[in-house]
């Protein structure tokens, strides 16, 4: 590998492929140094098409890419249908090999998914609007799977010790759940404002869908500035991408 990985810290066969990139490999100058995969954010648009490149060739020639418009919706496609034209969705999943799903992130939550026959992957990209708004949900009524055969990892993400919120993201988590209330901590500094938690909000949702089996990475987006892009850190920057695909094993 030519530019540093996560690797999801789950078990799964190993027709399973899936990683987090960093912000390390790329050509990317800043604020986007080095390795920006996102082409909404004022990069070179060279610079990007040259690091999506360097992404797709240290993997198998045969495999196929969708890069989704993401605008924290609740829009959930199959990947062929994304692959047709470029659309507006938050999720991607496939059940056919060498189709790539991806979504990119600088501190929401990459959300991967899959089953235990392995004949399934899905992305998610999740912001607190799109926890909020019902993306998980959304994409496991999608997917041709019962929950309870599903496995989750969530990838690098704002930290709650780094997150601070207003009453209206507060109100918004409690209006589905009065139980949701233990992922906020009030800022003893900040009148009505709180710290979320929302990797543990997903896997609190992802767990009362039915999906029993959920991994986290534990790494935090904005205080790793070495390893990863941060919106709310930075404001201007570049995106990582967390990608899961079916490996063919015909050959």
């Amino acid at each position: 590998m030519i530019f540093p990985i996560i690797e999801p810290n789950w078990s799964v066969g190993q027709k399973i492929q899936a990683l987090t990139s960093t912000r390390q490999g790329g050509v990317s100058l800043p604020p986007y140094a080095s390795f920006n995969l996102a082409d909404h954010v004022e990069d070179q648009p060279e610079a990007v098409a040259h690091n999506r490149a360097i992404l797709q060739q240290a993997f198998a020639a045969d495999l196929k890419w969708a890069w989704l418009n993401q605008q924290h919706t609740t829009h959930v496609v199959h990947f062929n249908q994304a692959c047709l034209q470029p659309c507006v969705a938050d999720a991607v999943w496939s059940d056919q090999p060498n189709q790539v799903c991806a979504v990119m992130t600088a501190d929401c939550l990459p959300i991967l998914l899959t089953n235990q026959a392995a004949s399934l992957v899905a992305a998610v990209h999740a912001g607190w609007r799109g926890l909020a708004d019902g993306i998980i949900a959304k994409t496991l009524e999608t997917l041709p799977e019962q929950p309870q055969n599903l496995i989750a990892w969530i990838g690098p993400a704002i930290s709650q010790a780094v997150f601070e919120v207003g009453e209206e993201v507060v109100d918004a988590f409690l209006a589905q759940s009065p139980s949701l209330s233990r992922f906020f901590v009030e800022n003893p500094a900040a009148p009505s404002k709180f710290f979320a938690d929302l990797p543990g909000i997903a896997q609190d949702q992802l767990q009362h869908l039915g999906v029993d089996r959920v991994s986290l990475s534990g790494r935090c987006s904005y205080g790793d500035a070495t390893d990863f892009f941060s919106y709310r850190r930075d404001g201007q920057t570049g995106r990582m991408v967390s990608a899961i695909w079916l490996k063919d094993t015909s050959n």
